[in-house]
């Protein structure tokens, strides 16, 4: 069988006659921007994740910029003298710039490495080591590859020493913890649907919360600080509770009157509508991501004692297919991706270690030298391939085969 022309993509989006109605309805509408769309997509985020609100943003960049900065305003006191985030060394650096760009500092300790994640004893470890504890106000964990964080425990130190929890669960929508959905278990939880992820909007994000003042404070921060913070706007019925209360006798419009400096994240009724398409089918993708992930497990064993293959697990939605290289390994990583690049196979390296190996970061290089061993590893040799819901049986093949090749061939 001549495979060749096979290409393996590490995500794929396909356009389906819904997707088409979908986004055909939105141009219909005569309104593209912020609409009925976008609040049906908030209605069943919440819904799905089991959450009171969610706010839809253009991207889980911005959803982690206004989520942290709604925390910030409305525990402001707490704030003024709390700069510091214990996060994840290992991840897409926007969950540190998000940190960053709200004035607060990025403090990380080491991983799990075979789950990526932050562990609770490391932050405890951290916590009780701090020379002043008091300096910290939140933490940051993110359910990298879909792989669930121990929230548990989190959570309880987060109580122990007065900490806001921030769960970054863009990577593991419909991820179960004991049998809860990942990112319902925290101050706020963010959420990408980027084009590569398990629902697929293109460029959108979302924030949910269980706190009404926190919701709301995220759809002004989101819309340039404006006053409006209303579900869907009644002006025109007549309803506005805005213009209802107000008893001045100026030309007062609340759209157009902004409480404080906020952000242009508004996203649009296109990105909303395509999720939504995905959310009638999200249980499909999740169980053939999962099944996709037994497959290649199971046929690419006989490596397992040169590469660290993911963890399969019926209450895991799978991002993609992680792998780490072992310290006995007879490749190195930028090989191995070459090679299979090569036989059309699509790479990604994971991530890499945000203060040793990120140039954005290099200023704490020194800092964190030796501290993160684990995140240090696995930033040098973790990558992943696709798993997604529309591979299939011969394009698993080609993958285990292209691993073969290029092993026995080593």
């Amino acid at each position: 069988m001549n495979t060749n022309h096979i290409k393996v993509n590490v995500g794929d989006f396909q356009i389906g006659g819904e997707e088409r109605r979908a986004i055909n309805e939105v141009l219909d509408s005569g309104k593209i921007t912020e609409g009925f769309k976008v609040k049906d997509f908030e209605r069943k985020l919440a819904e799905y994740t089991g959450t009171k609100y969610a706010v839809a943003v253009n991207s889980g960049t911005s959803a982690l910029i206004a989520g942290i900065a709604a925390l910030k305003r409305k525990n402001g006191d707490k704030w003024k003298s709390r700069k510091k985030v214990i996060t994840t060394p290992i991840t897409y650096v926007a969950t540190s710039n998000a940190i960053v760009l709200n004035n607060l500092e990025p403090v990380f300790v080491d991983i799990d490495p075979f789950t990526f994640s932050i562990t609770p004893d490391n932050i405890r470890a951290h916590l009780e080591e701090a020379d002043e504890p008091e300096e910290y106000g939140a933490i940051a964990p993110v359910h990298l590859m879909g792989y669930p964080c121990d929230m548990d425990e989190i959570n309880k130190i987060a109580k122990e020493y007065d900490l806001d929890v921030i769960e970054d669960s863009a990577q593991a929508l419909g991820t179960l913890y004991k049998g809860r959905q990942a990112g319902s278990q925290s101050d706020i939880s963010i959420f990408s649907f980027y084009i590569a992820h398990n629902v697929q909007a293109g460029e959108m994000g979302a924030v949910v919360t269980d706190d009404l003042e926190t919701w709301k404070l995220i759809k002004k921060i989101k819309s340039n600080g404006r006053m409006c913070d209303c579900r869907i706007c009644t002006r025109q019925e007549g309803k506005c509770p805005k213009l209802l209360a107000y008893k001045g006798k100026d030309d007062f419009d609340p759209r157009f009157t902004h409480e404080f400096v906020g952000y242009n994240f508004k996203t649009m009724d296109f990105q909303a509508a395509l999720a939504l398409t995905q959310f009638k089918k999200v249980d499909w993708i999740i169980k053939q991501r999962q099944e996709n992930v037994r497959y290649l497990n199971e046929g690419l064993e006989s490596f397992s004692d040169q590469i660290q293959l993911p963890a399969h697990s019926k209450d895991i939605s799978y991002l993609a297919y992680p792998m780490v290289l072992k310290p006995e390994s007879k490749i190195q990583r930028k090989q191995l991706r070459e090679e299979l690049e090569k036989l059309g196979v699509e790479t990604r390296p994971l991530f890499g270690c945000i203060p040793t190996q990120q140039p954005a970061y290099m200023h704490l290089k020194e800092e964190y030298a030796d501290k993160l061993p684990n995140a240090d590893y696995v930033g040098h040799s973790g990558f992943y391939i696709g798993c997604h819901q529309y591979l299939t049986t011969k394009e698993l093949d080609h993958v285990i085969a292209s691993f073969k090749k290029i092993f026995s061939s080593i």
